[in-house]
């Protein structure tokens, strides 16, 4: 057994990794200094701010007239409080938890924070599926998985038909507008005007780190719901990680403005908590990163200036289009940023330094592009770094108090994480859970990892790709899907914003690109135009050729090198599986829903775009 220490100087602070590895190769590395002690629930970090400064803004979402609607701490602890005594009133519990089907905002958090205090989980699902028409199959499956004995929807007319179809009538409906012949139907605004009870004192006193505060669905490649236990202990503790990491958090209350989903870990947990646990302020933002949506982005960036902020590579990219020609807006959005994240997809390198380069123009220094490694299942923050760094791809090191193990597969390293902040498994599904962790209880990522320096766990760890998505060529080479998606989205400039890789028993493999039709429409000239007629345009099919080319000679080999490619008309669907929850590409259901289009990729069809072949392929 060999052991080994690495230091990072990490932000302010060292950090100190210690590394152990077995003789049969697994590796497990964790930081020396200990976990800091954090609070018993997350609603005790909200009551902490409430007392000690109840008119501070905690949250601030857009009102029907485009004005900030802003709850502070004092009002928003009045009403956690009044909502869990009326959700104990009704009769919910662990058994019998909350249901949100709906978005982001001040309603939603309130019912889920209510419901908290007093020690009943909430699930919050993506509002499509209970907008996907007749195929209601997911939500029938989640119905059966929680049992809920009440559903919050925000405004609830659109989603009548599937509640009413799935859920039995003893299930209550909250919402602000709306009606239902079928159950009981409650105002928001009854909820608020509940009196605090004796019961719901005593409820939250009774919570401990053990206690479920909510449930968060994901699907992984099967595309059916699972509902993943999160603990108070999970979602404090991680928390807790997050402090530590980013020091700059105790410097001053964040100021978050973030689109992100809170069905999801990312912005439901760390960025939705993060402002919580620091007495920050949290801006709804009403935007996504989509040609149709990133002007509402744009429009609060313009208002409010970000001290940490995240989005997705394509999100970055739309930013930048605006901000690199709009000195008053750049000048706004970096006047008091300390940290940029990107997470969801792969930044290509065009990205990456267009982004670095306009930082470096707007603060001092610069300012750190990070990402990280996590799952619904680990809180999520696991792995993490928070210094400048020249390239993408690096997803850093453990957190503290998490410790990684590394254990050899085939010709990679199979990533394991074992923390307070893992999750004690999926709700009442106990094969499922078995099967989540090894012999001893690390949770198993499914992920691959590699050294960014090789054999240096303190230069951090790049990401390999997702195994269950790994396949081989007919040659018995294995293609590594997650480096190779990275490698093709960043050798085609910006032109594509992801990219699916297809050739499982194959020769060699080609690819199905999802366009940026702001660079591709730029490219054409011709804004009227319709998508078809982009994907058509000679100059458009033309410039994606030359990039397709240009890494079909760099590649060294038949497994990273990607001969041909179809752009994608017809955007992913939610309902099928195809993207997550945070907008992330499920390769494998791309491939299984679109089995038709892949298979024309092999074929002389006209949208095929082929690598210029030179000579032999190396």
């Amino acid at each position: 057994m060999r052991e080994g220490y690495a230091t990072q100087a990490e932000g302010t602070h060292a950090v100190r990794l210690h590394s152990e590895t077995r003789p049969d190769g697994t590796t497990i590395i964790r930081q020396e200094a200990a976990l800091s002690a954090y609070p018993r629930c997350m609603t005790e970090r909200f009551m902490h701010w409430a007392a000690q400064d109840p008119d501070r803004i905690w949250m601030a979402e857009r009102g029907a007239d485009g004005e900030w609607v802003r709850v502070s701490y004092g009002k928003g602890a009045t009403a956690i409080r009044a909502i869990g005594s009326a959700l104990l009133a009704h009769g919910l519990s662990a058994e019998r938890p909350l249901l949100i089907l709906s978005g982001n905002s001040l309603s939603h958090a309130l019912m889920a924070l209510g419901a908290q205090h007093v020690g009943i989980p909430s699930a919050a699902l993506a509002p499509a599926y209970g907008l996907s028409g007749d195929d209601r199959s997911k939500l029938a499956q989640v119905a059966q998985q929680l049992t809920p004995g009440m559903i919050f929807v925000e405004h609830a007319e659109k989603f009548i038909p599937a509640i009413d179809a799935v859920f039995a009538s003893d299930v209550v409906l909250v919402c602000q507008t709306g009606t239902s012949p079928a159950r009981e139907v409650l105002t928001f605004d009854n909820l608020l005007a509940t009196p605090l009870s004796a019961k719901a004192e005593a409820a939250h006193a009774a919570i401990g780190p053990d206690t479920v505060a909510k449930f968060l669905f994901t699907s992984g490649t099967t595309g059916s719901p699972k509902a993943v236990i999160q603990t108070q202990r999970m979602l404090c503790a991680n928390q807790a990680m997050v402090a530590t990491a980013y020091d700059f958090l105790a410097d001053e209350p964040p100021v978050l403005v973030d689109w992100a989903p809170w069905n999801h870990t990312a912005s439901g947990n760390k960025v939705f908590n993060m402002a919580i646990y620091h007495g920050g302020t949290y801006y709804i933002d009403d935007g996504r990163p989509t040609p149709a949506d990133i002007g509402k982005t744009i429009r609060t960036l313009r208002e409010v200036a970000p001290t940490w902020y995240f989005n997705v590579p394509i999100g970055y990219q739309f930013l930048l289009d605006v901000m690199e020609r709009d000195d008053t807006l750049a000048d706004r959005f970096f006047s008091r940023l300390r940290m940029l994240m990107y997470a969801g997809a792969g930044m290509g390198q065009p990205v990456w330094d267009r982004l670095s380069a306009l930082a470096a123009g707007k603060v001092q220094g610069g300012v750190p592009i990070v990402s990280g490694l996590g799952a619904t299942e680990t809180g999520p923050f696991a792995l993490y770094y928070a210094d400048k760094k020249d390239h993408p791809g690096n997803i850093g090191f453990p957190a503290t108090g998490v410790t990684l193990k590394l254990v050899p597969h085939q010709d990679k390293l199979e990533a394991r994480i074992k923390s307070p902040s893992v999750t004690p498994g999926y709700w009442r599904n106990p094969a499922l859970t078995a099967a989540a962790y090894d012999e001893e209880g690390f949770y198993k990522l499914g992920d691959a990892l590699r050294y960014a320096s090789p054999g240096d766990p303190a230069a951090g760890f790049i990401f390999d790709g997702r195994l269950a998505e790994n396949f081989k060529l007919t040659t018995g080479t294995w293609v590594a899907v997650g480096a190779l998606r990275a490698a093709l989205v960043n050798a085609m400039g910006g032109l594509i914003s992801d990219a699916v890789i297809a050739g499982e028993d194959r020769d060699d493999l080609r690819a199905l690109l999802m366009p940026n039709w702001t660079a591709l429409f730029e490219i054409a000239g011709t804004p009227a135009a319709t998508p078809a007629q982009i994907l058509a345009h000679p100059a458009v099919r033309a410039a994606l050729a030359e990039r397709l080319t240009a890494h079909a000679h760099a590649a060294t080999g038949s497994a990273s090198r990607v001969v041909a490619a179809i752009l994608l008309e017809t955007p992913l669907s939610f309902e099928k599986g195809e993207v997550t929850d945070k907008g992330s590409v499920n390769q494998r259901a791309v491939l299984r829903e679109r089995a038709d289009l892949v298979a024309s990729l092999w074929s002389n069809d006209s949208v095929v775009i082929v690598a210029e072949p030179k000579g032999m392929w190396r």
